[in-house]
């Protein structure tokens, strides 16, 4: 592994029952960039994320993160997974979750303060979690994972549900966080985001068709706009 290699995936293989979600999968992603993940819904994106954080069963292949094996226990308070689905307590208010988990992470008030602020939260500190809206819950979930100040962040569709002005936000704090060395790995099925990333994979049906920056994917296929891009490379790669 090179040494500003933050992920590594030789040749990963996943399947569900007779169905491969993922075939082949090989790639390295480098420390301090921002990598998007897009492709259309079902097409593998969760399970590879699940795959680097070290909770997807797979049927073959190799996967590292920070020179160690997914979901050793040394990349613990390294690595942030930020599911789909929110992975915080309804029952408790917002300020409730985020002080658990910076308590768990070793992290202080003032960085509780902050992710608050990050994800647009601030005001909302004592609303029960539970009562909250799904884009809102899933805003909670991205600040429990800021607190921790890790290395590695894995976003599964975190903007999903969420207005254009806190999706460019959003954005905005990802690109910071990249310019800070951390290392982000977002999935997306909205293509203008791809504009956004240091580097593109393209996924369909389990294959991953493209790898490159948004730059290089426009001249590839030919196409100024990416979700045309995505189109035609997605034809290209299906004749």
């Amino acid at each position: 592994m090179l040494n500003n290699t933050a992920i590594e995936i030789t040749d990963l293989h996943v399947t569900r029952g007779e169905h491969h979600v993922l075939s082949g999968f090989s790639l390295c992603l480098p420390a301090g960039s921002i990598t998007g993940i897009l492709g259309p819904s079902g097409c593998g994106k969760s399970t590879l994320i699940r795959a680097i954080a070290g909770v997807q069963i797979i049927r073959s292949g190799d996967v590292t993160v920070l020179g160690h094996p997914a979901g050793s226990a040394v990349n613990r308070e390294k690595v942030a997974y930020v599911t789909q689905a929110s992975s915080v307590y309804p029952d408790l208010t917002v300020d409730q979750n985020l002080r658990y988990f910076a308590q768990v992470s070793g992290a202080n008030r003032t960085a509780v303060e902050q992710a608050l602020r990050d994800v647009g939260l601030t005001g909302r500190e004592s609303d029960l979690t539970g009562n909250l809206s799904g884009g809102q819950r899933a805003r909670v979930s991205l600040a429990a994972a800021l607190v921790g100040d890790a290395e590695v962040y894995l976003l599964d569709e975190p903007t999903v549900g969420l207005d254009p002005v806190l999706r460019r936000d959003l954005w905005r704090l990802f690109t910071g966080l990249a310019q800070n060395g951390k290392t982000l790995l977002v999935s997306s099925h909205v293509m203008d985001e791809a504009a956004r990333c240091d580097r593109v994979l393209l996924m369909r049906e389990g294959q991953l068709i493209a790898d490159a920056t948004p730059d290089e994917l426009r001249r590839d296929s030919g196409q100024n706009d990416l979700e045309q891009a995505f189109l035609t490379l997605a034809e290209r790669n299906a004749s």
